[in-house]
């Protein structure tokens, strides 16, 4: 297995150097050319494996080039530090209805599955690789890519991480959870938009050629920790494995059962992690993708038409809160083979802002198990309120899109088959939005906000956010997003 470019078919490279690289010269995205594939049985006996044996048993093979024994190394190194013993556990909500708990990593949230492993995987991209250079790290996020970047990445050496975030654009505990990260290595800046503009400018600077020739002479190599690098979404593919082995171990499933999963999505990474399972032979049924307000991508999949131009809505999902979903890209040319077509409608969309793609390939997605539903402000606090009423447990805004697209997908096909709901965030996280959903008293300070919500639900607040109090703030810069290729080489070449 080798990896290409969605955009050229013939720019071939090693899973390590697509790793180190993180974007293709072209803007392209990097693609395995094939697929591992796990028997029934392979499949069956991973229940009796930890989280870290499991992950290492599935992101082996699509890590050609690293061994089983170092990528178990890695696994068992960033697993360590959750605090469920299971890493990402199910909980049951009902006979057919599972949540996949994933924010009880460090930064309590689903990025540190993949964001726990990165920090591993480049320093030994590196090394296999033969280079020498400092890797400097350059992340957009929408809330919680950009904290679990700068957990992971702390203090690691020979690398540099910088954030861009959108000022107002996040939560308060997101913001904070940035704002105070620690390490010598580190840089966070807030920019004037929004996070499609935050991901647009660090993808323009990856394509300076200038600017990779003034970071050159200076031993700096730029990388992404963004979802477009392989090594993001690698690790990702390995918990669907972990939930459907928890469904045959508890004797919810039997072994080649389908189960759906509702995933909550903005950048198209998360659910794409599904899809690669499934072409890995996971019984993966329907890949339900969930989409807030901004419900671009629940138009894409019901009409063949992407088309970002339209308005932008800040929601208390902020990380679902993209026009723009790059790891699309990787579909397109996964299920067309033609770099050239993917490459004319990336085209497309940054020149006129939509592209359209054929009746055939968006027949192909629906044939794969993808479709769409999307849930705006009212119906989400209509999901939390209702599922803590229930069920006595908090989803957190995200999740709660998740739910309510598969309660609407039920509806529609009258199915009710074992499904999963991907937990993509601590509820804490969203401790205001949270007390709005669930109609109790908002205090106007954020640490309050967290106490109140600890009081209603009957839970602690995990350490990592609770803990923030007692933090200082190190970066409050807002900068405007045309600034973003300045701001890079002045922090780098200082």
């Amino acid at each position: 297995m080798n990896f290409v470019s969605t955009r050229d078919h013939t720019h071939i490279v090693t899973a390590a150097e697509a790793i180190l690289r993180g974007l293709a010269p072209d803007g392209g995205l990097y693609v395995p050319t094939d697929y591992p594939r796990f028997t029934p049985e392979q499949i069956s006996a991973m229940q009796e494996l930890s989280y870290a044996a499991l992950a290492a048993e599935v992101i082996t093979p699509y890590l050609p080039g690293f061994t089983k024994e170092e990528v178990l190394t890695f696994t068992e190194a960033a697993y360590a530090p959750f605090r469920n013993p299971a890493v990402a556990p199910l909980h049951r909500l009902d006979d057919s209805t599972h949540v996949l708990e994933l924010y009880h990593g460090p930064t309590c949230a689903f990025k540190d599955f993949a964001l726990q492993m990165l920090p591993r995987l480049i320093p030994a991209s590196v090394r296999k690789t033969g280079g020498k250079d400092t890797v400097a790290i350059l992340v957009a996020t929408s809330g919680d890519t950009g904290k679990a970047a700068l957990e992971g990445f702390a203090d690691v050496e020979g690398v540099k991480i910088g954030v861009f975030y959108p000022h107002g654009g996040v939560s308060e505990i997101q913001r904070l959870q940035m704002a105070t990260q620690t390490g010598n290595n580190v840089n966070v800046f807030a920019i004037e938009g929004n996070f499609d503009d935050a991901q647009t400018g660090v993808k323009n600077i990856f394509g300076d050629a200038d600017m990779a020739d003034a970071l050159k002479e200076k031993g700096i190599v730029l990388s992404s920790a963004n979802s477009i690098n392989w090594g993001r979404l690698a690790p990702q593919i390995a918990y669907y494995f972990a939930a459907y082995a928890q469904l045959l171990k508890n004797g919810t499933i039997k072994p080649g059962d389908p189960v759906d999963f509702s995933v909550p999505t903005g950048n198209f990474g998360d659910i794409l992690a599904g899809w690669f399972a499934k072409k890995s032979g996971l019984p993966v049924g329907k890949l339900i993708c969930a989409s807030n307000k901004n419900n671009i991508l629940t138009d894409f999949l019901g009409s063949g038409i992407y088309d970002r131009r339209r308005d932008f809505h800040l929601t208390m999902s902020p990380s679902m809160d993209i026009l723009i979903s790059s790891n699309l890209e990787r579909l397109l040319y996964l299920l067309t083979g033609d770099s050239a077509q993917v490459a004319a409608w990336m085209a497309e969309l940054k020149q006129e802002g939509r592209y359209t793609i054929t009746a055939e390939l968006l027949e192909k997605m629906a044939q794969e198990g993808f479709l769409a539903f999307c849930a705006d402000e009212a119906e989400t606090a209509k999901v939390i309120r209702s599922t803590f009423d229930t069920y006595d447990y908090a989803l957190d805004p995200h999740t709660a899109v998740g739910l309510s697209a598969l309660q609407q997908y039920r509806a529609k096909a009258n199915e009710n088959r074992v499904s999963v709901v991907l937990s993509t965030a601590s509820p804490f996280k969203f401790a205001e939005a949270m007390l709005h959903c669930l109609q109790q008293p908002v205090p106007e300070e954020g640490f309050a906000q967290l106490d109140a919500l600890e009081g209603y639900i009957a839970q602690k607040a995990p350490a990592p956010l609770a803990d923030l109090r007692q933090k200082p703030v190190r970066f409050d810069r807002v900068i405007a997003k045309e600034t973003m290729p300045q701001a890079v080489l002045d922090w780098l070449t200082r």
